[in-house]
């Protein structure tokens, strides 16, 4: 709850464009009032003049002096408003020096001005004049702006430009779309304008002759837009899939290189999530906003260029009211935003103290706090109420100023289009194209500016991607050894490593061990003591810190990975299978493998008696994750899996804890033969008893290494493990 009124508290003192800030007015409010001020001005000095009868005393100086008087006037009363930022005393400048500096650059063409040539003697000049110097002013700003937002977003442009190569193999595809895309884009432009001259030609306002030619180009241009404009979307759409497949392919290969402790710093959640929703929304970003701002781009200079032939005067006037509209738009999109992120909030909260109250309704009622919760939620709603009708205002002052703007600019539009109907230049159906124009040309210039905003949002996704593309893997790189022959003796030599996310708590330190060929070595100890480190590191899973790890005297990085993998095998304690049949889970990785070998390993490690007994043998599917075989089973597949590939090397972690005592004889008669090498890690010392040699590991370091008889006698610290763990199974102190 305190939340709630801390957050609600902190936003609404928090500065707007539409709120006030401290005891003065937002800027647009500011700005809004200045121009609803001029216009006053200008009205009442005209009415002024018309009613002395002289509508054209004072020229040239008349206007230059309006003009200074209106300057001075609103000076002050943006001062009396409170509001002193630069931006709005240029706009001030602007609005009442505009007009003057026009008919001073005017007067040396067309002579000194004549009676429409004073302050406010045209309606149309009037609200023009206006409308020109809110237009300029915000462009103004906006570029002014411009080198800030570029050092906050200095890598956009790079990103995007990156985005672009990615198309390359798409280039056929993605001209001919933007082929069919312009001629579509032409066919459209041209519909309302032969609209027109239809109705011009019904109405008998010129001759009949020609009208099945231009009812034939109608219906040609008609028919043009919707069948490239299917076209090119199809041709987008192919580029687009394309695309993804071929990001989606690399993207998943990028992340297949990299090492163990990236997999374990992102969750698979997210990994995920870049491989699939990111990668799509990249591509739908770039490729469909692109194709719809071209689009609009191309449709937006032709309207203009047929609107423009059509009336230039009511042109300009569409020119004015389309970013005056865009502006307001804008800024009512970023207010409600916020408005809809604290909405957002204090549902939440809401929701969070309602379950609270009602989970805890035992403590609750035993300290009879109903009445304090019921307060508090009371607040709470009444916050939430507050933030509505915040929005409601906002949306509803949104909504008056954006048809008073609308209207406005159609009355002046209609009075324009009166007086240049009785002239004879411009007809009715020429004044129906021009309406017919004039909705998709606002809505190309908000699709455009959708497109660029959509675009900007992306970046940071896009980036994501990217950085995940170009991420090397933190390890050496691989060599080109691989050689036929392959005796398996590793050598540690002084090796010592801490993991990435614990780079200050050495898990092995300077250790230095030889597993032989031919021979058990078991690793003991406790939990923590590093058994798993050097595991990880044999397998390459890890780099080590300091020292060396060597593979018949060479490092395991000269090897290449793919061999080292099938040399060096290992059979974890719960051993990762995966959904499908017995047998791909066997033959997983080796593509080449014989049907008969797998069979062969199973019989030598008495595997395969309960193999037999499945209702589909090797071809059972076995369930997700192995879910449908016992653990000791499983367990029995993996060593299965790491013994088809014949291996040299293998490491058996825990590996045969749930077999029986026969089987784990046979795993161990089969893995000796051939004189691998064989890495036993247990806790169970039992098992460890048959090894030819035993390291005990404690904190990093190997304290005792001997034979099983040998670290008896010592009675050191293999001893105590027998002596306690021989307790801990009777039962015993």
């Amino acid at each position: 709850m305190t939340h709630i009124l801390k957050y609600s508290t902190t936003n609404r003192t928090r500065p707007s464009l539409f709120q006030p800030e401290g005891d003065m007015l937002g800027p647009v409010w500011c700005g809004v009032a200045i121009l609803l001020l001029d216009w006053t001005l200008s009205a009442a000095f005209w009415a002024v003049l018309l009613h002395l009868g002289c509508p054209g005393c004072g020229g040239l100086a008349g206007l230059w002096a309006f003009g200074a008087l209106k300057w001075v006037l609103l000076e002050v009363s943006v001062s009396a408003l409170g509001a002193g930022r630069a931006e709005l005393h240029r706009f001030v400048a602007l609005l009442c020096l505009l007009r003057p500096v026009l008919e001073v650059g005017r007067t040396p063409l067309a002579g000194p001005p004549g009676p429409h040539g004073e302050p406010g003697a045209d309606l149309s000049m009037l609200l023009l004049g206006g409308g020109s110097s809110v237009f300029a002013c915000l462009v103004w700003e906006k570029l002014s702006s411009g080198g800030e937002k570029k050092q906050n977003q200095p890598d956009t442009k790079r990103i995007l430009m990156r985005v672009l190569t990615y198309f390359k193999p798409d280039t056929l595809h993605l001209l001919t779309a933007f082929t069919f895309l312009i001629i579509g884009v032409i066919c459209d432009t041209y519909i309302p304008l032969y609209q027109g001259k239809v109705i011009d030609q019904l109405s008998g306002q010129t001759l009949h002759a020609s009208f099945g030619s231009t009812l034939g180009l109608l219906v040609l241009f008609s028919v043009g837009s919707a069948v490239f404009s299917g076209m090119r979307g199809g041709v987008f759409m192919c580029a687009l899939s394309r695309l993804n497949r071929r990001l989606k392919l690399l993207l998943f290969q990028r992340l297949l290189q990299q090492e163990v402790h990236f997999f374990e710093e992102n969750n698979p959640g997210r990994l995920s999530s870049r491989l699939h929703s990111d990668v799509d929304r990249m591509g739908l970003t770039v490729a469909l906003n692109a194709n719809a701002a071209v689009r609009s781009s191309v449709k937006t200079v032709l309207m203009l260029r047929v609107m423009l032939g059509l009336s230039w005067e009511l042109s300009l006037l569409t020119c004015v009211e389309m970013p005056l509209l865009a502006f307001l738009q804008s800024k009512y999109i970023s207010l409600s935003k916020e408005l809809k992120e604290q909405t957002q909030e204090c549902h939440a909260q809401l929701k969070d103290q309602a379950s609270q109250t009602i989970g805890g309704i035992q403590t609750v009622r035993s300290f009879r706090a109903e009445e304090g919760e019921l307060r508090r939620y009371r607040l709470a709603l009444d916050q939430l109420c507050a933030i509505k009708r915040r929005s409601g205002i906002y949306s509803a002052l949104f909504l008056i100023i954006r048809r008073i703007v609308t209207v406005g600019i159609k009355i002046l539009m209609l009075m324009q289009a009166r007086s240049l109907i009785s002239s004879g230049r411009l007809t009715t159906g020429s004044l129906l194209s021009f309406l017919l124009y004039q909705k998709p040309m606002s809505n190309n210039l908000r699709e455009i500016l959708y497109c660029y905003r959509e675009t900007v949002s992306t970046v940071g996704v896009i980036s994501k991607v990217l950085g995940y593309l170009d991420r090397r893997p933190r390890t050496q790189p691989e060599g080109d050894l691989a050689p036929e022959h392959l005796e398996g003796r590793v050598l540690f030599q002084n090796v010592s490593f801490s993991y990435p996310s614990a780079p200050n708590k050495p898990a092995l330190k300077d250790v230095s061990v030889e597993l032989q060929p031919g021979r058990i070595t078991a690793l003991v100890g406790p939990s923590g003591g590093g058994k798993s480190s050097c595991v990880g590191l044999l397998k390459r899973l890890y780099e080590p810190g300091n020292g060396r790890i060597l593979l018949d005297g060479e490092p395991l990085h000269h090897y290449r990975h793919k061999y080292l993998q099938q040399k060096i095998a290992l059979v974890s304690q719960n051993p990762t299978l995966f959904s499908g049949s017995l047998r791909s889970n066997v033959e997983y990785g080796l593509p080449d493998c014989p049907p008969e070998r797998a069979v062969d390993v199973a019989k030598r490690v008495n595997a395969h008696a309960f193999i037999s007994e499945m209702e589909h043998q090797y071809e059972t599917d076995i369930g997700e994750g192995g879910g449908r075989l016992s653990a000791g089973q499983r367990q029995s597949v993996a060593i299965i899996r790491a013994l088809v590939r014949d291996p040299q090397v293998i490491v058996l972690d825990e590996a045969t804890s749930r077999l029986d005592v026969d089987s784990q004889h046979a795993v161990l008669r089969e893995v000796l033969a051939r004189g691998r090498t064989v890495l036993l890690v247990t806790h169970q010392l039992s098992t460890a008893e048959r090894a030819h040699r035993i390291l005990v590991m404690e904190d990093g370091s190997v304290v005792e290494t001997g034979t099983h008889k040998e670290l008896i006698s010592k009675k050191g610290r293999y001893y105590r493990l027998s002596r306690d763990r021989s307790q801990a199974a009777e039962g015993g102190p």
